[in-house]
């Protein structure tokens, strides 16, 4: 297809996506999320891989979108259109799941770690084809979608980029665990997040930082998703985790990292919740001006934040005007 980048046509210039040890490169541009145009790829490209819970082997490309079009998904092989929208989540127990609206059973699965790409490269527009029910897991992390999307390239639109600016704190919890926004004198989204797990390997993490290209490329996007082995049975009799390898995810005994290759970072656990929280966010169909914060928050909880941020409409705005209420239907 003319302008449709492969994988194999790069292999040359960069390590292709099969290598667990690869690394995106800073870019060294400075590029400011908080900015004020719309941005989205300035080619298309494709890559291929297998579901992390499905075990399927699915395509997907990525392609340029115009303006005020958003992040839209397209299951090519049912031939319909799902927008990457916090109102179509239907699913949040093992990953973020999204469905069609007025069709709850035409879903896409795992949309978090590609919606953590686009946000952290500051991609406001595309259309992201995929032929299966689940995005590709990749190596488990957001950095094999950084690649793709340095790769395809990132174009400036002549369109401005209204940004969700959180007015009052919103908060949601579920026992010890809670989400929450809060304004900020910032220019684009804080996080602060901590997690607890009883592996000793894991225990106890935290992290900080505003989300920045340069932050989330480097501090974010190489942390994998992971699991614990004394889980994984009973996930995979459950129809779960039928894709999961040693290849793309952390697998955890307790006080041991069973992967031969180890962490990418000491506290890679905790970044990689972040990353997560980083994609369900997106799905307030634009970038937030705001803080967030969250004490083992996961996907359930990430969405519940933003349907209760966005159904006040006195608790956001845009571009300085009064909460747009369509937003939030």
């Amino acid at each position: 297809m003319d302008g449709l980048a492969t994988l194999d046509s790069m292999r040359d210039r960069r390590a292709g996506l099969d290598r667990i040890d690869f690394e995106i490169a800073d870019n060294g541009l400075p590029v400011h999320l908080g900015g004020t145009s719309q941005h989205t790829l300035r080619n298309s490209i494709s890559c291929a891989g297998t579901g992390l819970h499905s075990g399927r082997k699915v395509g997907l490309s990525l392609h340029p979108a115009a303006p005020d079009s958003g992040i839209v998904f397209r299951r090519t092989d049912l031939g319909i259109q799902i927008p990457a929208r916090f109102d179509n989540v239907v699913d949040t127990r093992f990953s973020t799941v999204i469905a069609a609206p007025g069709d709850p059973q035409a879903r896409l699965g795992t949309v978090e770690h590609i919606m953590a790409a686009l946000a952290g490269c500051g991609i406001d527009n595309a259309r992201v084809d995929v032929d299966g029910p689940e995005i590709p897991v990749l190596d488990g992390s957001s950095a094999p979608f950084v690649f793709l999307i340095d790769c395809a390239g990132r174009e400036r639109q002549a369109a401005p980029r209204g940004m969700i600016e959180v007015l009052r704190p919103v908060r949601v919890e579920a026992g010890e665990a809670f989400a929450e926004l809060r304004p900020t004198t910032g220019a684009s989204l804080s996080l602060s997040l901590s997690i607890a797990f009883p592996a000793r390997v894991i225990g106890r993490q935290a992290y900080s930082m505003t989300l920045t290209d340069r932050g989330f490329r480097r501090e974010i996007a190489p942390c994998r998703t992971f699991t614990m082995l004394g889980e994984i049975e009973a996930l995979r009799q459950a129809g779960l985790a039928q894709g999961g390898s040693l290849d793309n995810a952390i697998v955890v005994d307790d006080e041991r990292v069973l992967n031969p290759s180890g962490l990418r970072r000491r506290d890679e656990f905790v970044r990689h919740k972040m990353l997560d929280a980083i994609g369900d966010l997106a799905l307030a169909g634009r970038a937030i001006r705001g803080a967030f914060i969250g004490h083992r928050s996961g996907h359930g909880l990430n969405n519940r934040l933003l349907r209760s941020l966005l159904a006040d409409t006195a608790a956001w705005r845009i571009g300085g005007e009064a909460g747009e209420s369509s937003l939030a239907a």
